[in-house]
């Protein structure tokens, strides 16, 4: 098996043959209390069962599919509610930037700084992100091929960061629809650094509502099992109290309540595929 560097986030460490990593919350900061509970709920859920976690929520969903669509509280209120889940519960977190000009504010308060899909090829955005020495997320482009993440990577290391994450959400595979190929988990790990799988987004099927982006919930778990048998590093979900009531991606995320039984599963495919690696 691949094997990948290590890096560290908080107290945790991902990649190289470390246990699966979880990056995992609602879409978009709904409200103060709400992230907080979906974060606290996270936390129990992953403290039982010895997954490490990084709270993911958005401050802002600056690429939706509607002008009319929620976007977030914005980035400086947002930010200020993720201090808060991460100095009150003492866990990682996560969240997308999308311009030069909120890295510093970002990076303050961010322990990972997530480069979205679309915007993976912005070099100034990249180098920016990369001189503030957090790890950094990217997302590997719906219109990419995996072995194109090399020179993604290669922006962000020549700026003298190698903290870096690389993380498969499908490929664009026209009328509204995302497939995942399997073989981009050890093409990108090939690259020397973590993979991360986006279980929940490779589900969704942009626009597939029109004015808003559908999804098919019901096959996060057989591709997240297929992705966590090849050896990757961590996965990413999206997850929610109530996804038929989330302002953001509500039916691509999976219900808190599944996520137990799910993570079990893939801590148990995950270790086989690690263990039985040497």
């Amino acid at each position: 098996m691949i094997m990948t560097r290590e890096i560290s986030i908080a107290t945790m460490r991902l990649g190289g043959n470390r246990p699966l990593v979880l990056i995992a919350g609602p879409c978009v900061i709904e409200s103060e209390s709400a992230t907080l509970r979906h974060a606290e709920r996270l936390m129990t859920i992953c403290n039982a069962l010895s997954i490490p976690l990084i709270f993911k929520a958005s401050y802002d969903k600056a690429n939706r599919t509607s002008v009319n669509a929620y976007r977030g509280p914005g980035m400086r209120e947002g930010l200020a509610i993720l201090r808060k889940v991460k100095e009150s519960l003492g866990v990682a977190v996560v969240s997308d930037i999308h311009s030069i000009e909120q890295v510093a504010p970002a990076a303050e308060v961010l322990d990972v700084l997530q480069i979205p899909a679309f915007l993976c090829r912005q070099t100034d955005l990249l180098v920016a992100a990369a001189q503030t020495g957090r790890v950094i997320n990217v997302k590997k482009g719906q219109f990419l091929a995996p072995w194109d993440m090399k020179n993604v990577a290669g922006k962000i290391a020549a700026s003298g960061n190698e903290n870096i994450i690389l993380t498969e959400r499908g490929a664009s595979f026209g009328y509204n629809n995302l497939v995942v190929d399997m073989r981009s988990f050890p093409v990108m790990r090939a690259t020397g650094y973590p993979v991360v799988f986006d279980a929940t987004h490779s589900v969704q099927l942009p626009g597939g509502q029109g004015d808003s982006s559908g999804g098919q919930r019901e096959f996060v778990e057989y591709l997240s099992r297929a992705a966590v048998a090849t050896g990757i590093d961590g996965i990413f979900m999206e997850v929610h109290e109530e996804p038929d009531k989330a302002l953001c991606d509500g039916p691509n995320s999976i219900s808190l309540t599944e996520l137990p039984g799910l993570l079990k599963m893939l801590k148990t495919i995950d270790a086989t595929v690690k263990q039985g690696a040497f």
